[in-house]
């Protein structure tokens, strides 16, 4: 990997070594270029990205344990546990549980099947955007007010019905009478396409969560105001969709007068305190990751790699509960806690996500990580070209004048408390914190924990009507 086969290689520094632009034109048969490429491996600023990026590269090249040893270093010697004593203590039931929901047809079927399976209609819609990438919308029509939902990274329109009927927060607004719709980001599977791009091509994933809040929420959100020929939509969204509305609200602040109501599940903005172990792994030298893995051409997240099965390992360990609850790349971002999880469900969950993102979104947030900031991507060198400052430009928060209700929890590994609290100061109107009371609470129980209808929805619902 270190002798690389390309002629060009950029390597971009981050702060901690000025910021600049080392750019060197290499030939991979030279003496010079080997010792160079040996120096940068063996700083400590690159050597974690250099390894991360080298096995998202390499085609499973080199042994998991000597990655696993990478991957700790990067996280700082530090990893949460997922597979605890409490879910030990539950070993029995989680296998007979998980056993039991192999046999739900909802495994397989489509949302729209899925959707039409509990009673309810079911339309499809299609909006391109002004950058030309076709999105899709889905919406459970009613005669109430519309209510936007837009899932979180790796998520689609499925995460909110895929709970089912007692627990999907699509089927409980439909239930109350709300006219729901559903939005998809670019990149996932239900918006994978482009007037002129094809999936295939690099240039298809050269997008951030800034272009899903700049682009694609504006394009669905006016797109349901004229299909329901009101002036205004309440917006309820989980995890990146709470990300992307405060992108949208903020550069494009005219949006703000679109929306009665934002109600933010698990808000991500700040991240200076995230404990998720991908977030964090790529917090080190994220300008490098990107420009390594742009010259390689791979810009999808593809969620089976060397890195990810590493994670895996290091997380759940080898035993048989490891392949239940850590087969999916969605609990190595978010974690999970036995309590809230419904286990006999998992293999729904697990037959409709992930359902795509890019690199450049996860790079993203791992920028936020180290600079503590919420700003846009951060392209290094080029900054000063693309923004007219070496440093790239904080999201205004001030101007998200929208009323803003945020949901939080103790043990969210993507929303801290803290910084929480910091993006509750820094908006123009949030209204009000709203901490779920029950402490073991996690990200990903939000739309999919058990008592989500007790502990959520209630107090969801009691803030929809008083807009």
């Amino acid at each position: 990997m270190r002798n690389f086969t390309l002629i060009v290689i950029v390597i971009i520094s981050t702060n901690q070594v000025g910021g600049q632009l080392i750019r060197y034109t290499l030939s991979s048969t030279s003496t010079t270029v080997s010792a160079l490429i040996d120096m940068f491996y063996q700083l400590p600023i690159f050597s974690g990205p250099f390894r991360v990026a080298e096995d998202i590269i390499s085609s499973g090249r080199g042994a998991i344990t000597s990655l696993s040893g990478t991957v700790i270093h990067a996280l700082g010697g530090h990893l949460p546990t997922l597979i605890n004593k409490t879910i030990l203590k539950h070993f029995d039931d989680i296998v007979a549980d998980y056993h039991a929901g192999l046999g739900n047809e909802d495994i397989t079927l489509s949302i729209e099947k899925i959707i039409e399976k509990y009673n309810h209609k079911v339309e499809k819609h299609f909006v391109t955007t002004e950058d030309q990438y076709c999105l899709t919308l889905f919406r459970i029509p009613n005669k109430g007010p519309a209510v936007f939902l837009m899932h979180g990274l790796l998520g689609s329109s499925d995460d909110f019905v895929v709970a089912g009927p007692e627990g999907g927060l699509a089927f409980l607004l439909t239930r109350e009478g709300y006219d729901v719709w559903m939005g998809n980001a670019r990149g996932n599977k239900h918006s994978k396409q482009h007037l002129i791009l094809n999936p295939s091509d690099a240039i298809f994933w050269d997008f951030s969560w800034h272009e899903i809040g700049y682009y694609d929420l504006p394009a669905m959100i006016d797109y349901v105001l004229a299909s329901k020929n009101t002036s205004s939509l309440k917006y309820i969204g989980y995890s990146q969709g709470t990300t992307t509305f405060f992108v949208m609200t903020s550069e494009r602040p005219e949006y703000n007068e679109k929306i009665s109501a934002m109600i933010a599940l698990s808000p991500v903005a700040f991240m200076t305190k995230v404990r998720s172990p991908i977030v964090r792994l790529f917090t080190p030298g994220t300008p490098l990751i990107y420009y390594i893995t742009k010259i390689f051409g791979i810009r999808e997240f593809l969620p089976d790699n060397n890195l990810i099965r590493s994670l895996k390992f290091l997380l759940c360990g080898t035993l048989p509960l490891a392949e239940i609850l850590c087969s999916n790349v969605i609990f190595l971002f978010t974690g999970f806690g036995y309590e809230q999880l419904n286990v006999t469900n998992l293999p729904v969950l697990y037959g409709h996500m992930p359902a795509g993102a890019s690199v450049k979104q996860i790079v993203h947030f791992g920028q936020g990580t180290m600079s503590g900031d919420f700003k846009m991507f951060d392209y290094g060198y080029f900054n000063l070209k693309l923004y007219g400052n070496k440093e790239p430009p904080h999201y205004r928060l001030y101007k998200v004048v929208t009323p803003v209700y945020l949901f939080y929890s103790d043990e969210d590994w993507l929303a801290h408390p803290d910084d929480v609290e910091k993006l509750y100061s820094s908006l123009g109107n949030a209204k009000e914190m709203y901490k779920v009371p029950f402490e073991p609470f996690t990200h990903v129980d939000f739309i999919w924990g058990k008592d989500v209808k007790t502990l959520i929805y209630e107090k969801l619902k009691t803030i929809l009507l008083s807009h």
